[in-house]
């Protein structure tokens, strides 16, 4: 676990040395300026985790406090194609950083060393910048040349964060860094299907650790036996609501898993039936009838034994996968990654760039103060986070004692950034802490 001194050194290191150095290196700075790469990164970083829409006058008004005077015009002026990339840099040297928190108080998550999250978000960009990040085109024109993908994994249990990892916005999630990604012994990864690969699952599995996942529902499936079937055949010759047996996966791989398939209310059934519908309609093609039939069904695979999680215990498991979508709603909603004031593309890239540094930064002072508790709320810890931003960009640019401005932190985070239970639509936290060995 991570120590104040230590996230207080990673910081000083990142943000002030490191940066220093790739201002040099990317050619940001090419003589000696007021406005080096450190000044550069610390005045747009915390000046926009202060405030997610600050103006060139704002972010003036952070550099003052930095003992840089610099008016908006010559600020406008540094924003370049070199600035960006002096700016990547940093976000990938603070990336490097694994930094974990005091495991989570949830039972259920302690029998994995790690639950792993992975997911990804994409930022649409100018389509100036297409030659940097590749959109995924469109039936527009305009809007869809350029984009961003940011590819994380994030460890609910611990709260280490991988990423975000950037890459072009039209490469798809089986392509990402994170397949290969190395996980820990023992440890259980959950990814959407957008990430669906035998391979990945094979190699996983290899490390001695785990996987969850929605199946694919193109993939062959084979019962003990060796029979093959169909998997809306095999749903409906079942009598009873679930389905949990051994299975084999891939015609060529032949996986060994666990297939776990719970029949949903009728009303939540019709629910998702309406929604795919509707998608169909927007998208302009029909929905399969194979689609259709199960939707009555949550269906999962992985190789977690029974003696290990209860087919109860993986449907609750299962929906902490939207935690690291409600960490892309925090950057998105309130740390503003995909929203600008300007029109210029170098300038949006910065922006883009320094946000992602503010959000890194804001993650590890979430894992000193208040990761472990159950109940924790991202959105009220950020908020106490941006009260003490100068305080935090004051101490590294001083060099002054940044120890204690990160106890300050740590001492509101623990008071008042809670979530309050919720009886009709309990919180996964209350879902994860109700379930009990052998239940």
């Amino acid at each position: 676990m991570a120590t104040i001194p230590q996230i207080a050194e990673i910081m000083q290191t990142v943000l002030d040395t490191k940066a220093e150095q790739l201002g040099r290196e990317t050619k940001f700075v090419q003589r000696k300026s007021k406005m080096g790469g450190a000044e550069f990164t610390k005045t747009l970083t915390f000046g926009w985790l202060e405030n997610s829409k600050a103006t060139l006058e704002e972010l003036c008004q952070t550099a003052a406090a930095l003992d840089i005077l610099i008016t908006p015009q010559g600020l406008d002026q540094r924003f370049s194609a070199s600035a960006a990339q002096c700016l990547r840099k940093v976000l990938e040297a603070a990336v490097s950083e694994i930094i974990a928190s005091k495991p989570v108080a949830i039972p259920v998550l302690q029998r994995f060393n790690g639950v792993y999250l992975d997911d990804s978000s994409t930022v649409t960009l100018p389509d100036e910048l297409a030659e940097v990040w590749q959109g995924c085109g469109g039936s527009t024109e305009k809007g869809t040349s350029a984009a961003l993908k940011l590819q994380v994994r994030l460890d609910y249990a611990k709260g280490t964060l991988h990423g975000p990892f950037l890459q072009n916005g039209k490469t798809h999630d089986r392509k990402s860094p994170l397949q290969q990604l190395p996980v820990d012994a023992g440890s259980l990864r959950i990814a959407d299907l957008g990430y669906w690969s035998l391979d990945a699952h094979e190699q996983i599995g290899e490390q001695d650790a785990f996987w969850l996942s929605r199946i694919q529902v193109q993939t062959a499936v084979y019962d003990a036996q060796g029979r093959r079937w169909d998997l809306v055949e095999l749903l409906q010759t079942m009598a009873r609501p679930v389905l949990d047996m051994p299975v084999t996966l891939g015609v060529q791989k032949r996986l060994p898993a666990r297939l776990v398939a719970v029949r949903l209310p009728q009303e939540v059934a019709e629910k998702r039936r309406r929604n795919l519908h509707e998608e169909a309609r927007s998208k302009g093609q029909p929905v399969s009838k194979k689609r259709l039939a199960l939707v009555d069904w949550n269906i999962f695979v992985t190789n977690v034994p029974t003696e290990m999680l209860t087919w109860r215990e993986i449907l609750v498991l299962a929906r902490t996968r939207w935690q690291i979508e409600l960490l892309f709603k925090l950057w998105k909603s309130h740390g503003h990654i995909d929203e600008w004031r300007s029109r210029k593309p170098w300038r949006i890239l910065c922006e883009v760039y320094a946000k992602l540094i503010a959000m890194v930064v804001q993650h590890w002072l979430l894992l000193t103060s208040c990761w472990h508790y159950p109940d924790r709320s991202f959105f009220k810890a950020a908020n106490a986070i941006r009260k003490h931003v100068m305080s935090l960009a004051c101490a590294i640019h001083s060099k002054g004692d940044l120890c204690t401005v990160i106890e300050t932190i740590q001492r509101c985070l623990k008071v008042g950034c809670r979530i309050n239970k919720r009886k009709a639509e309990p919180h996964t936290y209350q879902l994860l802490l109700s379930l009990t060995d052998g239940a």
